[in-house]
């Protein structure tokens, strides 16, 4: 409740069938079932519309579209992966701060309800680790963990917030294993799973026990809860991701991504201040 779909431009990746395969498709449903008007470049819809959602699956495009969209000074939600490069990350929370707009970046996982509630329940003291794990998929477009590990990373980080200091990895075509460790001592670890059941969960670990998380416990979709979090924060000036998990994400997936292309041991500098 509170935001209706009113237009939209297709923009689809031309030399990626997951984007342009697809979005046709898309486009007639939005268009023909529910009476959305379908614009011909992102300028037009955003002085159409009063918040924007960059939703292209291809994440090296969404810097793109902010910069296409931003002096329309809408607030803007952008569909993971934020970026995938911690460059492209910082110039888009750069660029929102410039121009005084809300901007806001998740995976539907962070919102999940049994994620949620094992979040907002520290009955059991502080987080002191997670062990997540889900599917991952490989798409040469978004590389290793960008595509599907995104979710699992967004999970980490909403768990164990911002200073992942150290990260390894074992690779191999069944699995990638990933650990992770923060500056202040804490331990993470990601399984991505390419064979076998995979579903999405983790096992949440804190001072005085621990909560296992299983995903397809949820009792109505994810991105329900998304959708609900953007209505309640960006259009009332604010984002409900901080900035600096959203670089955070983007910042450790990046070099989850060297340490599973190398085998070495990857160390993280400190993160730079993310902006607002």
């Amino acid at each position: 409740p509170g935001a209706k779909v009113v237009a939209g431009f297709p923009g689809a990746t031309a030399d990626w069938p997951v984007s342009n395969d697809r979005v046709a498709g898309f486009t007639a449903t939005l268009r023909d079932k529910y009476n959305v008007e379908i614009l011909d470049c992102p300028e037009a819809v955003a002085d159409a519309v009063d918040m924007l959602m960059i939703t292209s699956v291809d994440g090296r495009r969404h810097r793109e579209f902010l910069q296409r969209t931003i002096a329309a000074g809408k607030p803007t939600f952008v569909d993971k992966p934020f970026a995938l490069c911690e460059d492209d990350a910082q110039a888009m929370l750069d660029l929102a701060r410039e121009h005084s707009i809300p901007l806001m970046s998740s995976s539907a996982l962070r919102y999940a309800d049994p994620f949620a509630a094992a979040l907002n329940d520290d009955s059991q003291g502080a987080i002191v680790g997670i062990d997540a794990y889900g599917p991952m998929a490989l798409q040469p477009q978004a590389p290793g963990v960008f595509w599907y590990g995104c979710h699992s990373f967004e999970m980490i980080v909403a768990a164990m917030g911002v200073g992942c200091s150290h990260i390894e990895a074992q690779v191999d075509d069944k699995v990638d294993l990933h650990v992770m460790t923060w500056s202040d001592g804490r331990r993470a670890t990601f399984r991505g799973l390419r064979t076998g059941a995979n579903p999405f969960g983790a096992t949440l670990h804190r001072e005085n026990g621990f909560q296992q998380i299983d995903i397809r416990t949820c009792q109505r979709p994810f991105y329900v809860s998304l959708l609900e979090a953007v209505v309640r924060s960006l259009p009332h000036g604010h984002s409900d991701v901080p900035a600096e998990q959203m670089l955070e994400v983007v910042r450790v997936m990046q070099h989850a991504n060297v340490a599973r292309d190398t085998g070495e041991p990857v160390a993280l500098a400190a993160p730079a201040p993310a902006g607002v």
